[in-house]
Parts: structure tokens; C-alpha cells; sequence
């Protein structure tokens, strides 16, 4: 099953829930060299059952791909609520063969659907029927690769699903862990960063089994090495701003509402949400800023003119507002015949004279403010207190449809999952961004960038909005492509270019994909561990430490069945 030209092998590896081909991309530009001999990485294929993804794979990996569905018939029940359709059949081990072009991987790589162990879904829901079927799903792939080749295993298997798997998925580890045992491995589980393994511009912690074929493997399996995370502006900054047409569909700022940009533009860099509170805010406006547009007013806005010049052009439209169409009259030496103009007379004072032309110094400050037309418009009711009469047209301007309500808790502490969560947070532009996840959402996370490089739009441009922070960065969502490009799945230089329209479906697609630089690094210590079996060397010393410790003995001695 080995193919070797003299000192140069080549290390076939495969992948179960391939999703759109990171892993697979990433061991694709794998070497490996242990002292005169040397290998590549060459693809057999993918398995996936969204055709989306698999289409993604195809350009990625280099290889066709396959669409197969991994279910049972009862997880399929559980799962999905119907009955699967007619033509459907339960994938058996000659299908993942099958897939793999009938040919031996030495690696197998498994990124199985991690929704039912994510944090991102509540320890309620991940113990339904549907997402426990999710994750049985995980269980029932790995015994079907170990079936198809059963008769010349695969050397090394790796499984990396989230962290959290290791306490919330601990009975199905167990049985993956005893399954893979009774196949003649050791196994040993651990997490890393993907993050510090690629050196990306992101912090992906991934929880990671490392299964190695007793017989056919006996070294070490060697850690990778870890290198420095990036700032986000390392990899942003090589791309063209967000909204360049050559830049193509997915690098374009979604279109938020205007109230969430505010809040973005008054998020510290390095903060979230929680910079908020500590703006003053009276009766719904700021108290201590002023939105105004980044632009110059029109010459002469405001502008008042001297008695002796002369005056500009009169314009059709000639007001203070927008031009120099005030005057300096110094014609004010006895009293000013509307001396009373815009004068507000109190509720207990008596009134001016009334004449003709109504309209100057006729104001009141008019304590009756619950009564007549506008009856409790904008009121707020207390919260111990009976609200009025539920009309038809139930609105703040129209009726007591407010109330102060006493339980918002914005002084979150630790153990919501609101306060760790980062929502509205802010990247700066020189700080790693965290994971990108399939949910990635400026609401719902750190998923927005302190961007230095704001350029606003022309007033008939249809863009998003742009407000230049107190920073003097633009705080804006990250678009689709970069993304990617923080993921490592493309150079920050190249368009992206995933199967679809769909911005939400991109980024579910790449939220669950391995970080190709990442898998890299994997493979490549993979790859000198499989040379040093080949070579008959079985031990090494190395400064490099041993994988998955404290329990890496797992991986060079044999395991007492």
C-alpha cells in the first residue's frame, strides 16, 4: 500500500465530514523529512452529505468529492422528524471505500458536526433527541471507515471536533475511545490552537483525538510546532476595502440597522457591548455626543455679514442655513419692535399685549401636558403602577404604551452567557481575531474590526453606513472574505469564491472548516512519524515535546487490551 520512488513516499490521506475542504487543503501542502527520506500529501477524497460543501471540496482539495448521508435510518428519524425517502439507504462500509476511490489512506481526518457539543447551544436543547442523533452521527462514521478497512488499517486516524465535547460528549468519547481500542489503536485526546499551529490572526482552541495503529506505527507522534497569532490587520490589511467590486460578492459589510452601527461606533477596540454603559444617556439621546456628517458644510453655512459689504449672490433658496445670508444690524439702539419674539410667558404670568400678528411672544409654558389631544403620548407607566386602557392604536406617541421596567440586568456578572460572550465586541485591528464560528454575527460575539482605514461614501452611493469611531477607526462587521482569509482557506490577495449566494450559508460552511494552515502543521508531524515507521526507526530524540501529554506514552507503547 506504500508508494515510494527510492527515498520519496507519498502519504495518501482522506476525510470523513469533509465539510468545504479546509482540512484537506491544508494536508495537501504538507511535506515531511526525516533524514534522507522525504513525502507528500495527495488527497483520495472527502465525504460530506451537503452538496454545497462537497462542491467546495472539489475545487479545494483538488479532488472529486462525494455526497453520502452517514445516518442510520433511526438517527435519520431523530434527526430530520420524517421518515427518510424512498430512494434513500444507510451508507455501509463498501460506500466509504468507495469514496476513497478504493485505494488506502494512511491518515484519516474526521471533523464531525460539533452543534450538539457547541456552547453556543443550551444544555437543554443539546440533550433533545435531534442533537443527540447529531452526535451519534460521529460515532457511527468512525466505525465505518474502521470497517472498510478493517483488513489494512489506516495508520493514523485524527478526529478534532470543539473543546467542550471532552465533558458535555464524554460518554460518546468513551465509546469512540473503547471502539478504536478494540481496532488496535492507542488513542490519546488533548486540545490546541489551531490558531497558534497555523500562525493565524485568530485564536481557534479545537478539542483533538489522535488515534495511531499499534501495529503498523510504533514512534512517537511528535507535537507540531506553535507559532505567534496575528493581528486581524495583518491579513485585512491585504485586502482591498470592503464594497470593491473586484473584491467580489462575499467581501461586502452587511447592511445593518443604523442604531447597531452607532452602537459599534461607540464600542471601545478591544471591548464589546459593555462599553456602552458607560455612556450618559438622558431621556433616548446622548448627552455628551452629537451625530453630524463627515463632510464640510457649504461655503459660507451660518455666515453673517458685515453692515458695510456687500452681500453674496441671492440664491433661490437663501437662508442662514446654507449660505451667507445674515446680517450684522446695528440698527439696535431702543427697543426692538418684536422685543417679546420666541418668549415663552409662565402658566402664573400675565400675557402680552395680543395684537394682529400673532405669532410673537404668544408662547405659554403650559402645565397641562396629560391633556387634550395628546393624552399621556410618551408616558411611561411605573412599573408598580395600572396602565391605561389598551387602545386600537397601541404606539409610545399615542398612549402610556412604555413602561419602567426595573428588571433589565446590564450589570451582567460572570456565568451568562450574554457577559462572556463578547456580543457587539470590537477586534483591534492589530489583536488575533477569536474562533470564527458558523454562526459568526456582529450581534453575537466579537465579530466586528477597529478598521483605520475608513473611506465614506458618496452621497449616491447605496453602501452601509460608516461612522468613523472616537478611535478614528471604522468599527464594522467583517465581511464574508475576510473571513476566509482568517481562516487561512484563501491568501488575503485572491477573490473568494465559495459555491452559492448565500452569505449565511458561507459562513456556516466556514465557521466549520478546519484552518488549512493549521492542518498543515498537523500533517506534517504526522508525516515524520509515518516516515520513521517506514524507515523501521521506532525511537528518536527530539527537543520537540510528545504530543498529547500528560498521556502520551499512549502513543509509542502498547495498550494492554
Amino acid at each position: 500500500m506504500l508508494q515510494a520512488t527510492g527515498t520519496h513516499h507519498v502519504i495518501n490521506h482522506a476525510h470523513l465530514f469533509a465539510g468545504l475542504g479546509g482540512g484537506a487543503r491544508g494536508f495537501n501542502r504538507a511535506s515531511a523529512r526525516v533524514g534522507d527520506l522525504t513525502a507528500d500529501f495527495r488527497c483520495l477524497g472527502g465525504v460530506d452529505v451537503d452538496p454545497a460543501a462537497v462542491r467546495d471540496f472539489d475545487r479545494l482539495a483538488g479532488v472529486p468529492g462525494t455526497v453520502l448521508d452517514l445516518f442510520d435510518r433511526e438517527q435519520y428519524r431523530a434527526f430530520h422528524g420524517v421518515e427518510p425517502p424512498e430512494a434513500w439507504r444507510e451508507a455501509a462500509a463498501a460506500d466509504i471505500h468507495r469514496a476513497f476511490g478504493h485505494q488506502h489512506p494512511h491518515i484519516l481526518f474526521l471533523s464531525a458536526p460539533c452543534k450538539g457539543f457547541s456552547g453556543l447551544l443550551s444544555e437543554t436543547k443539546s440533550r433533545t433527541a435531534k442533537y443527540q442523533a447529531l452526535n451519534r452521527l460521529t460515532l457511527r462514521g468512525i466505525w465505518l471507515a474502521l470497517e472498510a478497512y478493517a483488513n489494512d488499517p489506516i495508520e493514523l486516524i485524527v478526529f478534532e471536533n470543539v473543546p467542550r465535547i471532552a465533558s458535555r460528549g464524554r460518554q460518546l468519547l468513551d465509546q469512540i475511545v473503547g471502539l478504536l481500542r478494540a481496532y488496535g489503536y492507542a488513542v490519546a485526546e488533548t486540545t490546541h490552537d489551531c490558531g497558534r499551529l497555523g500562525g493565524l490572526a485568530q485564536s481557534r482552541k479545537r478539542f483533538l483525538l489522535v488515534a495511531r495503529h499499534m501495529a503498523k506505527v510504533p514512534p512517537f507522534l511528535w507535537e507540531p510546532r506553535t507559532r505567534p497569532l496575528r493581528g486581524v490587520g495583518d491579513v485585512l490589511g491585504r485586502m482591498p476595502l470592503p464594497g470593491d467590486p473586484a473584491a467580489g460578492p462575499m467581501h461586502r459589510v452587511p447592511m445593518l440597522r443604523w442604531q447597531t452601527w452607532v452602537r459599534l461606533a461607540f464600542v471601545e477596540a478591544g471591548s464589546d457591548w459593555r462599553s456602552l454603559n458607560k455612556l450618559r444617556v438622558e431621556e433616548g439621546m446622548l448627552r455628551d455626543f452629537a451625530l453630524a456628517p463627515d463632510k464640510p458644510w457649504q461655503a459660507g453655512v451660518l455666515a453673517v455679514r458685515a453692515w458695510d459689504g456687500p452681500t453674496g449672490t441671492v440664491a433661490g433658496r437663501s437662508t442662514p442655513g446654507n449660505g451667507a445670508f445674515s446680517v450684522a444690524d446695528p440698527r439696535h439702539g431702543g427697543p426692538a419692535k418684536h422685543s417679546n419674539e420666541f418668549r415663552i410667558v409662565p402658566w402664573d404670568g400675565a400675557s402680552r399685549s395680543v395684537t394682529g400678528a400673532h405669532g410673537t411672544g404668544q408662547c405659554v409654558a403650559d402645565p397641562r401636558s396629560n391633556s387634550g389631544m395628546f393624552h399621556n403620548a410618551f408616558r411611561v407607566v411605573r412599573w408598580p403602577e395600572a396602565s391605561p386602557a389598551i387602545t386600537g392604536q397601541h404606539a409610545p406617541n399615542n398612549g402610556a404604551m412604555c413602561v419602567s421596567d426595573p428588571r433589565p440586568n446590564l450589570d451582567r456578572a460572570k456565568g451568562d452567557d450574554y457577559h462572556s460572550a463578547g456580543h457587539y465586541g470590537v477586534m483591534p485591528w492589530r489583536d488575533p481575531a477569536g474562533a470564527v464560528s458558523s454562526a459568526a454575527g456582529h450581534d453575537n460575539g466579537r465579530w466586528s474590526v477597529a478598521d483605520p482605514r475608513p473611506v465614506l461614501p458618496q452621497a449616491a452611493d447605496r453602501l452601509v453606513a460608516v461612522i468613523r469611531s472616537l478611535d478614528g477607526c471604522w468599527h464594522r462587521p467583517f465581511t464574508t472574505a475576510e473571513l476566509c482569509a482568517l481562516q487561512s482557506l484563501y491568501d488575503p490577495e485572491e477573490q473568494m469564491e465559495l459555491d452559492g449566494l448565500s452569505d449565511a450559508a458561507w459562513r456556516e460552511r466556514i465557521g466549520n472548516a478546519v484552518p488549512p494552515d493549521a492542518a498543515q502543521a498537523i500533517a506534517e508531524t504526522m508525516g515524520r512519524t509515518l516516515l520513521m515507521a517506514w524507515s523501521g526507526e521506532t525511537f528518536r530524540l527530539s527537543a520537540e515535546p510528545i504530543w498529547v501529554q500528560p498521556i502520551a506514552m499512549a502513543l509509542s507503547v502498547d495498550l494492554p487490551a
